[in-house]
């Protein structure tokens, strides 16, 4: 009997050998795929692609590392078993905001001076920015030594929660001319065409972001305005080296006499100065297909409204203000006679004139600026809000605010979701072609495929991590 259990002995060890090594192997068929932090799968959202794709409902989009890689509907985008999924579904997707004309680092809450200006401040800034989904910001003229080395940093080593930082450099203006105090002091001073033109060939040097900034203004008459003959040399040299202008000018005489000479763009509409637009400006605009705007109009609706700002009591503003600093904005109410003075003015028809010829819109908000104030990122959804109170249709502003304004900067990965872009976009709460206010209903935020922590950037600022709603 003993020798009968002997001879049985080895094919019991090779049966059990085999149970083992198959029972191996269902238990690895059957182990968790282990998500790729790199590449995550996006479905559910209504998307708003803002390109030949349109709006796509209940899409997908994949996206690896940095880069959109595939868009679709639910079940077309393919991805592989690692990816990691993110539910979105109820959301609208949009691409992250593109803001072509702020001024960084002189505010800090109600001071407005040359020593804000600070690393501290202008990383400060970019982070509101960012936390109010913009992908990619201008400086728009009046930058300092720091500001460049700052750039310059940025775009070899991006910062998490920042978005792309791009200046124009000091810009240039008549000698104790231009912006406002305490930018003043920041831009070239230049009275002659010789000056001009070595003041372009520095900004070259310096590598600026593809603009020259001239100012012709005269503040009212508290300073010299920059003559034709001197700022008509720096468009020219720009072009000379390869660079293009744009012009903050807010007398009409002087718009229609700066397109003549050749600018590129606008940094603010040409009727800023409350001269509603005649034949002749508009048939310059016509003629001149590439002349684009940037319409900055929500600090002009702010000062038709009144001082106290319509956006006041809006739930994004205690995102990122503390209620001591919400309180130094409160001023006389609205005048009652407010929206018909906004709707019946100088703005909206101007706008609509403009429209009708096909001049291109980009966004930019001028925060950081003596009307932008110190609403980094919140000033950006009012701009948006304050172009369809202004005529635009809601895909029209945001059309303006992402893919036109990348196209005005030259940012090729920015602006659209689509295949080999840039993964920047926002997610939201409700569908801002419906009622463009819902671009404020942020749910998260995405720069270069990463979401931008929030939670943390409402702690720093108010002390509460939970957004109030």
């Amino acid at each position: 009997m003993a020798r009968s259990c002997q001879r049985r002995s080895p094919t019991v060890a090779v049966l059990l050998a085999c149970a083992l090594m198959t029972a191996a192997a269902c238990s690895s068929a059957q182990a968790p795929v282990q998500p790729r932090a790199d590449l995550t799968l996006f479905e559910g959202a209504r998307l708003i692609t803002m390109d030949a794709a349109g709006t796509i409902e209940d899409a997908a989009f994949l996206v690896e590392r940095d880069t959109i890689v595939q868009v679709g509907r639910r079940g077309e985008v393919t991805a592989p078993p690692e990816a990691t999924r993110v539910d979105l579904s109820g959301k609208t997707v949009m691409p992250a905001i593109i803001n072509a004309h702020s001024h960084l680092g002189y505010r800090r809450g109600a001071s407005f001076t040359a020593e804000n200006y600070t690393r501290e401040n202008i990383l400060d800034h970019l982070n509101r920015l960012a936390y109010h989904g913009v992908a990619a910001v201008m400086s728009m003229g009046a930058e300092r030594p720091l500001g460049y080395a700052l750039r310059n940093e940025l775009r070899k080593s991006p910062v998490p929660d920042t978005p792309l930082f791009l200046t124009a450099g000091q810009g240039l203006a008549m000698p104790n001319g231009g912006p406002a105090p305490p930018l003043r002091d920041a831009p070239y001073g230049v009275s002659t065409p010789a000056e001009a033109r070595k003041a372009v060939q520095e900004l070259r040097d310096k590598q600026i972001d593809r603009y020259v900034k001239i100012w012709v203004d005269d503040r009212g008459g508290m300073v010299k305005k920059l003559p034709r003959d001197v700022y008509a040399a720096a468009i020219e040299e720009a072009h000379a080296q390869g660079l293009l202008t744009v012009t903050h000018t807010f007398e009409l005489a002087d718009v229609k006499e700066i397109v003549k000479a050749g600018i590129d763009g606008l940094a603010h509409p040409p009727w800023r100065s409350g001269a509603a637009l005649d034949e002749e400006t508009v048939a310059l605009f016509k003629e001149r297909p590439n002349l684009f705007v940037i319409l900055t109009l929500w600090s002009t609706r702010n000062d038709i409204y009144g001082r106290r700002p319509v956006w006041i009591d809006d739930p994004l503003l205690r995102e990122t203000f503390t209620p001591a600093e919400i309180a130094m904005l409160e001023n006389p109410a609205t005048p009652e006679d407010a929206r018909a003075r906004w709707q019946g003015g100088v703005v909206p028809r101007g706008v609509q004139a403009l429209k009708a010829v096909g001049v291109r819109f980009g966004l930019g908000d001028d925060s950081g600026a003596t009307n932008g104030g110190f609403y980094f990122g919140v000033a950006s959804h009012l701009e948006m809000a304050s172009m369809v109170e202004a005529g635009l249709t809601p895909a029209e502003a945001l059309a303006a605010a992402t893919r036109n304004s990348a196209e005005i900067l030259g940012l090729s990965r920015l602006g659209t979701v689509a295949p080999g872009k840039s993964a920047d976009f926002i997610v939201l709460d409700a569908n801002p072609l419906d009622d463009i206010n819902n671009t404020r209903r942020i749910a998260a935020v995405y720069l270069r495929g990463a979401a931008v922590n929030r939670a943390a950037l409402r702690e720093r600022w108010t002390g509460r991590s939970t957004a109030s709603r």
